[in-house]
């Protein structure tokens, strides 16, 4: 695409969140996330790429010590629609014993969360929590996926800003946006 169609993209989207609403949501989601790990040793594990933003925003929110990582898993690739799961990375940090706070852009249906999550079980986490800025109302979600840690809701558009992405461009919007129908 080139910067002038992402232009138009960003035009014609509808914002749902502005800025301060987004970090007003941070700080709650902050307060939360340190009620219940920041005596724990936790690992904030960031989900790339869509989680990097959110993950940094939270990370200065919280006031004790922790440890960061990340992984690479995805299923979208700057596509508007997933398919399986691809990893990339996986954490290089030992998850044995460890509470990890998984952190990602938005919650969908589920399945990336679901798959990460499993996967850190698989390592033998003492405790794995999700924490989303959205949380869509999704007609199609697992319905055993849910977060521990949500921001915002929103109905089921394809949205973009706060990490969130439309083709691989646009996830440093400063607020959430919902694409118009004419660029799905």
């Amino acid at each position: 695409m080139t910067p002038e169609q992402l232009e138009q993209v960003w035009r014609r989207a509808r914002c749902l969140y502005d800025r301060d609403a987004v970090e007003a949501a941070l700080d709650r989601m902050a307060e939360e996330i340190r009620a219940a790990v920041a005596t724990r040793n936790p690992i904030l594990c960031c989900i790339m790429h869509g989680g990097l933003i959110v993950s940094g925003a939270l990370a200065v929110r919280l006031p004790f010590p922790l440890q960061m990582d990340y992984l690479h898993a995805t299923r979208y690739r700057e596509k508007t629609s997933g398919s399986d799961l691809h990893w990339l990375t996986r954490p290089t940090r030992s998850l044995a014993d460890r509470v990890v706070v998984l952190v990602d852009d938005v919650l969908d249906e589920g399945h990336t969360l679901a798959q990460v999550r499993a996967y850190c079980l698989e390592q033998r986490c003492a405790q794995v929590y999700r924490a989303v800025l959205v949380e869509k109302k999704s007609r199609h979600r697992e319905a055993a996926v849910t977060a521990d840690f949500v921001g915002l809701t929103a109905e089921d558009y394809y949205l973009f800003g706060y990490g969130m992405d439309y083709q691989g461009y646009l996830r440093n919007a400063p607020g959430i946006y919902a694409i118009d129908d004419a660029d799905r």
